[in-house]
């Protein structure tokens, strides 16, 4: 890319402008996280109003600050600094690959001097991230760590044949060691993070991976100031596949389409990209982060799934959407790809993508923020629908759970509040009956006689 390319964009993991060099700190802290991250451009001369500046006696700049790089980052780092001419002004163009180190800042030591790219900042790694640099040296994933603590016997064998069903006929230790759900510790095996994830029993995955849970949530309008409907997944996160789609059919609409007298339910948001997108963050989540888990957000325009831990380092947005792979979790995702929720690794983005346009729903947005990753989908359509005879539009956004509120009555029946909640044969509050009651009446399909619990609810369509 050239040059003026990079000074018209913003700033990102990737690219960082310094006004000058009057300060050298955050320079050796920018050029230390991109070492550590992904890799990255600096260019020094450009304001953060995106002015070009430059830098008087180009050389002397250029020579001060390859020495302030050899004296100040340890392991020895040697980024290609180029110089640059753009309007008459000279700029320092600063290109730092990935290496796998890490890289530390010589005067803060370990791990205080240690930096990563948190979105368009270079920050202190922290803990949790410092160990994954490090495990990243070695080329081993967190959830192929042993937990000594635990025995065999801390497994679910009967979940672990039920998820494998035909495929492994008998789970010895040699045959779990194989899959990484044991690892030798001495001379016995244990359990890994990984197996504890995925086959821990409950109390044990409460104990050692409290946050590999899912959540899910259906807020009111676009924002998170009010929760509607919540869901905590507390079983195995394979489990959740399952629970997401149901909590996301109950908590989302119908559109019916009718063509030639013909119906047929399109779904508002595509459920066979959720699904990818879900066993993606599920395989790619970091469970190293303490506080951090899979959240599923339902709001009035769009669903997001988010799943703790940036791209792995050493890889960037621009890889996953070209299909390279690099798994973060190799226990998890063996399991994920030998019971068929993974087909080719590195194909999700690409298959997500493919479904979405072939069923007309919008494209996903998918951002890196922070420690996280999130993707965003835009519901069907406008909702109308076209028919052949009047080209105009007919549609029912009605929820499964409108639906089944509906069912409970026969057109022209009038039930109290209180006898509809009693009569539902699914768990839900007051305040969320209530509103699938209002939304109804907002339908055309009930209307409402009386206010509150006292109130009473008749079907008019």
């Amino acid at each position: 890319m050239r040059i003026k390319e990079l000074l018209g964009q913003p700033e990102s993991k990737v690219l960082e402008f310094k006004r000058d060099m009057s300060s050298l700190s955050p320079i050796i802290k920018t050029i230390i996280a991109f070492a550590n991250t992904a890799g990255g451009i600096l260019i020094i001369g450009r304001n953060s109003e995106g002015q070009i500046i430059g830098l008087t006696d180009i050389f002397k700049a250029e020579e001060q600050l390859a020495n302030a790089i050899a004296d100040n980052i340890q392991p020895a780092l040697v980024p290609d600094i180029e110089i640059a001419t753009v309007d008459n002004k000279d700029l320092l163009v600063v290109k730092v690959n990935y290496w796998k180190a890490p890289f530390f800042y010589k005067k803060e030591g370990i791990p205080n001097g240690i930096y990563i790219r948190l979105g368009s900042t270079s920050r202190p790694a922290g803990p949790e991230l410092t160990a994954e640099l490090q495990r990243s040296v070695t080329s081993t994933s967190y959830d192929q760590s042993p937990i000594p603590s635990l025995s065999i016997d801390d497994l679910d064998f009967s979940y672990i044949k039920k998820i494998y069903r035909s495929k492994h006929d008998h789970f010895n230790e040699k045959k779990l060691v194989s899959l990484g759900i044991l690892a030798p510790f001495g001379n016995r095996y244990v359990p890994t993070v990984g197996g504890v994830i995925l086959f821990g029993k409950e109390e044990v995955r409460s104990q050692y991976v409290p946050d590999a849970k899912v959540d899910c949530a259906r807020f009111l309008g676009t924002t998170k100031a009010k929760i509607l409907d919540r869901l905590q997944i507390k079983a195995s996160v394979l489990d959740a596949i399952e629970e997401v789609n149901k909590f996301i059919s109950r908590n989302t609409r119908l559109e019916a389409e009718i063509r030639s007298f013909q119906r047929k339910d399109i779904p508002e948001y595509p459920k066979v990209g959720i699904r990818e997108a879900l066993i993606n963050a599920i395989a790619h989540a970091d469970y190293s982060l303490l506080g951090s888990r899979i959240k599923i957000a339902i709001f009035s325009d769009r669903l997001e799934i988010e799943n703790p831990g940036m791209f792995p380092f050493g890889y960037t947005m621009d890889d996953f959407i070209a299909g390279i792979s690099k798994a973060r979790n190799r226990v998890i995702v063996r399991t994920l790809n030998e019971i068929g929720f993974m087909e080719e690794w590195g194909s999700g983005y690409k298959r997500i993508h493919e479904f979405c346009k072939e069923q007309d729903y919008p494209n996903p947005k998918w951002e890196e923020f922070g420690a996280a990753l999130r993707v965003t989908f835009y519901p069907f359509g406008t909702g109308h629908y076209i028919s052949e005879n009047s080209i105009s539009m007919i549609t029912q956004n009605l929820s499964e759970r409108e639906r089944l509120i509906l069912s409970l009555f026969q057109i022209g029946d009038t039930l109290p509040f209180k006898d509809i909640y009693s009569k539902l044969t699914i768990t839900i509050s007051e305040r969320m009956l209530r509103y699938n009651l209002v939304e109804l009446a907002k339908k055309g399909v009930l209307i409402s006689e009386g206010k509150g619990r006292n109130a009473a609810w008749k079907r008019i369509k």
